[in-house]
């Protein structure tokens, strides 16, 4: 199943019963019609535009999006195989992206062996989807390139944007030692390595249940049920290895408040995926003013706008609106 398929699917659910919430308790806020202040540090992660990235002149779509305010960009769309963005070579595109004015200080690269099968499905006691010594090496042999090919283009973060299925609250740390040994391949690199969490993070794994069970609004799930995924990955990687970048959308699809999780796990979280049901402001369900205070607060500064629907043929557009909002409002520095 497809990232996006399995991600609509697992937060359906969730997303009801928040846009009923929302939609009885207050009235979206309406997107600037001109940007009032277009100097914001603000970044845009270019899986949000799908295909429309690469329509016409790759340059001129850059400065496109310079031009709509955007400072930075996030990668997506690596390949480890022919060191190629989007089918262009890495080289290539950091110098167009740089003539356009825009820096890219980090890049989504799912690991190699992870999702490839080059590690292979053993396990401790051969059941599906755990994670042992051997492959836990072999993923991170396999970051080895990519932390090099990065290097090489002066990048400053990688994050690993997906979370493998998990059985168990062993498989979990198991995951978290992948990251941790994936880490020490980034840090000998120069690179900080990190995670980037969906909705099935915020999931806890139910005492006597296999695999793990996602908590709604109208079936909230407690300490009492068993430990979070988040929390496990937290507390089981290192933070001189493994950073977080959160996903505001999909925390708040997990039940989750995101100002919690930046004042509790302030030393962790690096960097923040802003994201609304589809263009920024427009749902009134994200409270973007107190999460960028505290992230603020916290001393930090790489926030990327994200759109989850990358078929519209709308991309650019949505994106333009959502930079407005952003631009428009005073907190956003």
């Amino acid at each position: 199943m497809d990232r996006r398929n399995f991600l609509k699917g697992a937060s359906m659910l969730s997303l009801g019963a928040l846009a009923a919430c929302n939609n009885e308790k207050a009235a979206a806020p309406a997107v600037a019609a001109e940007v009032n202040n277009p100097d914001k540090n603000f970044g845009i992660q270019i899986y949000s535009l799908g295909n429309e990235l690469y329509a016409g002149n790759l340059a001129d779509n850059f400065k496109r999006l310079h031009d709509m305010g955007f400072k930075y960009m996030e990668l997506a769309g690596y390949d480890v195989n022919t060191n190629k963005v989007g089918g262009v070579d890495f080289t290539e595109f950091k110098k167009m992206a740089t003539d356009a004015g825009l820096a890219i200080p980090s890049s989504h690269v799912n690991a190699p062996a992870l999702f490839s099968g080059v590690a292979g499905r053993e396990s401790r006691d051969g059941s599906d989807g755990q994670f042992n010594r051997s492959m836990i090496d072999k993923v991170a042999e396999s970051f080895k390139k990519v932390a090099e090919d990065h290097a090489k283009q002066g990048i400053e973060y990688v994050i690993h944007p997906m979370l493998a299925y998990l059985n168990n609250e062993d498989d979990v740390k198991g995951f978290a030692e992948m990251l941790n040994k994936s880490g020490e391949v980034f840090k000998a690199a120069g690179i900080k390595f990190g995670f980037h969490n969906h909705n099935m993070e915020f999931a806890r794994m139910v005492k006597g249940e296999a695999g793990f069970r996602l908590p709604t609004v109208l079936t909230p799930l407690t300490a009492a049920d068993g430990p979070m995924i988040m929390d496990l990955l937290m507390d089981n990687t290192d933070p001189s290895s493994v950073c977080f970048e959160m996903d505001l959308y999909w925390t708040v699809m997990g039940q989750q408040d995101p100002v919690v999780w930046l004042k509790n796990r302030a030393n962790r979280i690096e960097m923040l995926h802003v994201k609304d049901f589809v263009v920024l402001g427009e749902s009134g369900a994200m409270n973007f003013k107190n999460i960028f205070n505290q992230f603020y607060a916290n001393g930090k500064k790489y926030m990327y706008a994200e759109i989850e629907d990358i078929d519209s043929g709308k991309q650019f557009e949505r994106m333009e609106a959502s930079m407005k909002f952003i631009t428009s409002q005073p907190y956003v520095k």
